[in-house]
């Protein structure tokens, strides 16, 4: 009796079978990503909570409004946005990376994973020219209706706990809010970006010697695409959040 039952929960985890249907590997990479969800969602749940009971936050449109090399001009969310299309398009290079693994082809693998690698670089490059913009630049702040020109205190910090106002400094709890929330969540993304560049880069010396080739499968670069596109959906959520509401 022991042995039946031993036999039959062996076939449910082999994969391809009801009520599982994919390998133990695969299970437990769904059960990761859907506690992760649960991270993200929750500093997102804090961050609109804050956000829907103050009276005076930044407004997207001239925080969000430079762009690398033309000069200063005002280009409201066109250089996130191409982050977000960098983004998006290497999550095609991985399903592409995917279907070449599930037709066997090595070369197609490698190819389609190197490109999304290039991506997630370009995207983490995109992030870090952001941030620096960010730290540096002046600002504005939409206080009560009316747009406040603020920017570097004396601490050389313009996300500290004063901001200059028309020359004046005091004190102001929103864009301080702002900026621990924007740099933590989309510190914390990034940091999942860079992991999947790191795992993506494992699995494309691996293709490169040949390992699963030898093993008849592409299994582990499905798991990896599972990840990367996780990394991609979080993104349209925190884009939806920080740059558009």
């Amino acid at each position: 009796m022991e042995t039946a039952v031993a036999k039959t929960k062996t076939s449910l985890w082999s994969g391809g079978r009801s009520p599982f249907n994919v390998s133990y590997g695969k299970m437990m990479m769904w059960f990761f990503l859907m506690s992760d969800s649960f991270t993200f969602g929750a500093f997102l749940i804090s961050y609109g909570s804050i956000r829907s009971s103050l009276n005076q936050w930044v407004d997207h449109n001239y925080v969000f409004n430079e762009f690398p090399f033309t000069n200063g001009a005002n280009l409201p969310l066109a250089f996130v946005s191409l982050m977000t299309f960098i983004l998006i398009f290497s999550s095609v290079t991985m399903v592409l990376a995917v279907h070449a693994g599930h037709k066997m082809d090595q070369k197609g693998v490698e190819k389609w994973l190197f490109l999304t690698i290039l991506g997630g670089l370009a995207f983490l490059g995109s992030q870090a020219y952001e941030w620096t913009d960010l730290i540096t630049s002046q600002h504005e702040v939409l206080v009560n209706g009316m747009i406040q020109h603020w920017g570097t205190t004396v601490s050389h910090n313009p996300w500290g706990p004063d901001v200059m106002f028309h020359g004046q400094q005091i004190a102001t709890p929103g864009p301080v809010a702002f900026g621990g929330y924007f740099f933590g969540i989309t510190g914390f993304h990034g940091f999942h970006v860079f992991t999947g560049v790191i795992i993506n880069t494992i699995m494309l010396i691996k293709t490169r010697r040949g390992d699963f080739s030898k093993r008849g499968h592409y299994e582990m670069i499905e798991k990896a695409g599972l990840y990367w596109h996780f990394v991609d959906l979080v993104w349209v959520f925190v884009f939806l959040c920080f740059y558009l509401i």
